[in-house]
């Protein structure tokens, strides 16, 4: 009995790997490319953005943005007011603090303006990294951390820094997590995001936790705005440039702001401010529309994801999701079709293994034999001796993931530009100019070129003549001194 169960196993252990020979055969016998762009075909077809379609999505967005700035809760699309109703004119003078808290690191910095002569006289700042037990642990804690910070930032300056007697040293906070702002100097945290986790200060108003912290330090500092990192963004660039418009955030998330009128804010039920504007936060990320070229691939990203059905647009748009768009395509094809040999990668199997750094590597890569992407593929995902063939094809997949992204976000602007009614050509030819930072659009040349040529195809030759894409590195840090600056006692 016992030698029938052995004969038994191991027959079954014999037909198994004779299934898996044959398999493997059949997989070896080549690769017709003619099946697999078949696929790929069918799988760009859904990404495809024609020029009518991309205003339509733009129209849809506008549409939201009306009703999310008629009451809050009427859209997807938060419209946050922001109370930033005074943007820097360029003479701003004298010495303003600023705290980015964006994640595991935050940073302090010391900005000295001196007017329309001197501008940015002199910036300082220092990084430091917050101790993982803090960001699970108390409020009083983590605070105390970070104004123990601040308190020895200040205290290392030398004599050209002295505040006059009387006057407060004033800060700009940037607080780039979930709040729901009640003034230009206070907001309650809605959520923590980002690893960390302190119940205790959800629904408390981050400024006063911050400031009863440099309390305790003896530290005689004013928070004059609470901001985040997209008007940090908007208001950065448009202290270099008066015809900013805009600040948009294509990094790892995504997320834009712009000057609007205050009377077209139904929601604004206080007296208008003097300026007659004021800055809005979209939270944009949360743009859903029907006319989203939602794939396959991005239905299973977003339902195995930590918010499934939320950020809809993000996930379509920032570099926290492209590379990992192109795993899954990469891993469907490579089931159906052996591109990478006879069995499929292993490490292609793992999510988000695949990092949009390592995308932009790949897809700008202009070595006659690919030799870039050879090597990505190698070190990244365990995938060697590949042919031309086969890494031309990776190529494509990068390339159709990153210009639908591109293209996308290039609507998302143009959106904002039909909302400010800058549109059209004007008789006096005014500039409109968009600010956009973050790691996506600073490194991923492909991308940022693509969104560029959309945008003109978008606005037509004429007015895109008038509209201007710029760099605006590193808006939230100084973004923040300037808000301070401009709304300084």
């Amino acid at each position: 009995m016992e030698k029938r169960v052995v004969y038994t196993a191991a027959t079954i252990a014999a037909v198994a790997c004779v299934v898996a020979v044959i398999v493997i055969r059949k997989r070896s016998k080549g690769i017709k490319w003619g099946k697999v762009k078949e696929m790929f075909k069918e799988i760009e077809s859904k990404c495809a953005l024609p020029i009518e379609r991309l205003k339509q999505i733009a129209s849809a967005m506008e549409t939201e943005m009306h009703a999310g700035l008629a009451s809050d809760g009427g859209s997807k699309l938060k419209m946050l007011l922001s109370y930033v109703d005074r943007l820097p004119t360029g003479g701003e003078e004298g010495l303003f603090y600023a705290l980015d808290l964006g994640g595991t690191n935050f940073r302090v910095l010391r900005v000295q303006l001196g007017g329309k002569e001197g501008g940015v006289v002199r910036q300082e700042y220092q990084e430091v990294s917050i101790p993982p037990h803090l960001m699970v642990g108390s409020s009083h804690d983590l605070f105390d951390f970070i104004a123990e910070a601040l308190s020895s930032f200040v205290a290392s300056e030398g004599e050209e820094y002295k505040v006059p007697e009387g006057k407060q040293r004033e800060l700009g906070f940037t607080f780039s997590f979930p709040v729901k702002q009640l003034s230009l100097s206070s907001g309650t945290l809605i959520k923590w995001t980002k690893g960390f986790c302190i119940e205790e200060t959800v629904g408390e108003d981050v400024v006063a936790e911050l400031t009863k912290a440099m309390e305790r330090q003896g530290l005689d500092m004013k928070v004059t705005a609470l901001v985040n990192d997209t008007v940090g963004t908007l208001v950065g660039g448009r202290y270099e440039d008066g015809d900013v418009m805009a600040g948009v955030i294509l990094g790892t998330g995504s997320n834009a702001a712009y000057v609007e009128r205050a009377s077209s804010i139904p929601k604004w039920h206080d007296e208008l401010p003097k300026s007659g504007e004021m800055v809005i936060n979209m939270e944009w990320g949360n743009f859903k529309s029907p006319l989203l070229p939602v794939t396959e691939f991005d239905e299973a990203l977003d339902f195995e994801s930590l918010n499934p059905g939320e950020q809809i647009y993000e996930k379509l748009i920032s570099g926290m999701y492209l590379g990992e768009v192109v795993r899954r395509v990469l891993l469907k094809i490579s089931e159906e079709f052996p591109i990478f040999g006879d069995i499929v990668p292993p490490k292609l199997e793992s999510p988000f293994i695949l990092r949009t750094p390592q995308m932009s590597g790949i897809h700008h890569d202009s070595s006659p034999d690919l030799k870039v992407v050879a090597k990505k593929l190698k070190e990244t995902l365990g995938i060697h001796n590949t042919s031309i063939k086969t890494r031309k094809f990776v190529v494509d997949v990068c390339d159709m993931v990153a210009k639908r992204a591109a293209r996308l976000a290039a609507a998302g602007i143009y959106a904002i530009i039909k909302k400010i009614g800058r549109d059209t050509l004007s008789d006096d030819k005014q500039r409109t100019v968009i600010a956009i930072d973050g790691g996506l659009f600073e490194h991923y040349t492909a991308f940022s070129d693509c969104l560029e040529r959309t945008l003109r195809e978008l606005l037509g030759e004429e007015v895109a003549n008038s509209v201007v894409i710029k760099h605006a590195n590193d808006g939230s840090g100084i973004g923040a001194a300037l808000i301070a600056a401009s709304h300084s006692n």
